[in-house]
């Protein structure tokens, strides 16, 4: 075998396992807020909403990394960021 298949072998199967990993971490799983819940944020990654054009309660994940380095995830309610003062 050459040594030219050889890398070529190496450098494939390497790009599969980073490809593997990657997926495994955008499956993350949300947890929903329950007041009291102890969050243990290292990081955070993303912050969204539903898109809501009018101002009112909508639906919102965080995405963040832990102090472990785990991505996770964690659903709440909150005021749109359509809202503002005085409205």
């Amino acid at each position: 075998m050459n040594t030219k298949a050889i890398y070529a072998a190496c450098l494939f199967a390497a790009l599969n396992i980073c490809t593997l990993s990657a997926r495994a971490e955008s499956n993350v799983q949300a947890q929903p807020y329950a007041y009291g819940t102890h969050l243990d944020v290292k990081q955070v990654l993303s912050l969204t909403e539903d898109a809501d054009p009018t101002c009112g309660v909508v639906d919102a994940r965080m995405t963040y990394l832990d102090s472990a380095g785990h991505k996770q995830a964690l659903d709440y309610r909150k005021l749109s960021d359509n809202c503002h003062d005085g409205d």
